[in-house]
Protein backbone atom coordinates (compact mmCIF):
# COMPACT_ATOMS: atom_id res chain seq x y z
CA UNK A 1 0.00 0.00 0.00
CA UNK A 2 1.51 3.34 -1.03
CA UNK A 3 1.22 6.64 0.85
CA UNK A 4 -1.79 7.85 -1.14
CA UNK A 5 -3.67 4.61 -0.41
CA UNK A 6 -2.88 4.89 3.30
CA UNK A 7 -4.10 8.49 3.30
CA UNK A 8 -7.49 7.46 1.85
CA UNK A 9 -8.20 4.34 3.91
CA UNK A 10 -10.89 4.80 6.57
CA UNK A 11 -11.82 8.35 5.55
CA UNK A 12 -15.21 9.49 4.37
CA UNK A 13 -15.46 10.58 0.71
CA UNK A 14 -15.80 14.35 0.45
CA UNK A 15 -13.64 15.16 3.46
CA UNK A 16 -10.32 16.86 2.77
CA UNK A 17 -7.08 15.11 3.69
CA UNK A 18 -6.40 17.80 6.29
CA UNK A 19 -9.91 17.69 7.80
CA UNK A 20 -9.46 17.48 11.58
CA UNK A 21 -12.09 14.70 11.76
CA UNK A 22 -12.34 12.76 8.44
CA UNK A 23 -13.51 9.56 10.16
CA UNK A 24 -17.00 8.05 9.97
CA UNK A 25 -19.56 9.43 12.41
CA UNK A 26 -21.34 7.16 14.89
CA UNK A 27 -24.89 6.21 13.96
CA UNK A 28 -24.47 6.75 10.18
CA UNK A 29 -24.45 4.14 7.39
CA UNK A 30 -21.60 3.93 4.88
CA UNK A 31 -20.69 2.08 1.70
CA UNK A 32 -17.08 0.97 1.53
CA UNK A 33 -15.57 1.89 -1.86
CA UNK A 34 -13.64 -1.04 -3.35
CA UNK A 35 -11.18 -0.71 -6.23
CA UNK A 36 -9.23 2.12 -7.79
CA UNK A 37 -8.99 5.04 -7.42
CA UNK A 38 -10.97 5.61 -4.19
CA UNK A 39 -10.36 2.18 -2.65
CA UNK A 40 -10.75 2.26 1.10
CA UNK A 41 -12.85 5.43 1.34
CA UNK A 42 -16.31 5.31 2.89
CA UNK A 43 -19.32 6.94 1.25
CA UNK A 44 -22.04 8.27 3.54
CA UNK A 45 -25.32 6.62 2.43
CA UNK A 46 -27.19 7.26 5.66
CA UNK A 47 -29.98 9.37 4.17
CA UNK A 48 -30.25 7.57 0.81
CA UNK A 49 -33.25 5.40 0.00
CA UNK A 50 -32.55 1.73 -0.80
CA UNK A 51 -33.33 2.40 -4.48
CA UNK A 52 -30.67 5.11 -4.59
CA UNK A 53 -28.10 2.77 -3.07
CA UNK A 54 -29.00 0.07 -5.61
CA UNK A 55 -28.29 2.52 -8.46
CA UNK A 56 -24.68 3.13 -7.37
CA UNK A 57 -22.89 6.46 -7.69
CA UNK A 58 -20.67 8.60 -9.92
CA UNK A 59 -18.13 10.35 -7.69
CA UNK A 60 -15.97 13.32 -8.70
CA UNK A 61 -12.25 12.74 -8.26
CA UNK A 62 -8.91 13.98 -9.53
CA UNK A 63 -7.49 10.48 -9.11
CA UNK A 64 -9.22 8.77 -12.05
CA UNK A 65 -8.31 8.56 -15.72
CA UNK A 66 -9.74 12.06 -16.25
CA UNK A 67 -8.79 14.57 -13.54
CA UNK A 68 -12.01 16.19 -12.36
CA UNK A 69 -13.99 13.37 -13.95
CA UNK A 70 -16.24 10.83 -12.32
CA UNK A 71 -15.52 7.31 -11.10
CA UNK A 72 -18.43 4.87 -11.12
CA UNK A 73 -19.08 2.63 -8.12
CA UNK A 74 -21.90 0.10 -7.96
CA UNK A 75 -23.09 -2.57 -5.52
CA UNK A 76 -22.73 -6.14 -6.78
CA UNK A 77 -26.00 -8.00 -7.23
CA UNK A 78 -26.67 -10.32 -4.32
CA UNK A 79 -23.95 -8.87 -2.11
CA UNK A 80 -25.30 -8.49 1.43
CA UNK A 81 -26.28 -5.15 2.89
CA UNK A 82 -26.35 -4.72 6.65
CA UNK A 83 -29.13 -2.59 8.11
CA UNK A 84 -28.24 0.17 10.53
CA UNK A 85 -25.09 2.21 11.12
CA UNK A 86 -21.55 1.38 10.13
CA UNK A 87 -20.27 -0.15 6.89
CA UNK A 88 -23.60 -1.30 5.48
CA UNK A 89 -22.41 -2.43 2.04
CA UNK A 90 -19.63 -2.24 -0.53
CA UNK A 91 -19.57 -0.38 -3.84
CA UNK A 92 -17.15 -1.73 -6.45
CA UNK A 93 -15.38 0.41 -9.06
CA UNK A 94 -16.91 -0.23 -12.48
CA UNK A 95 -15.19 2.45 -14.56
CA UNK A 96 -14.72 6.17 -15.01
CA UNK A 97 -16.07 8.90 -17.25
CA UNK A 98 -14.98 12.47 -18.06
Amino acid sequence: MNGDEQLLRGRVYGHDHDDPDPAPKPGRAYAELVGDPLDGLLLDIHERRAEEVDDGVALITGLGRWPGGHVLYDPRPGEPRQPGPGAACRFHCTGDIP
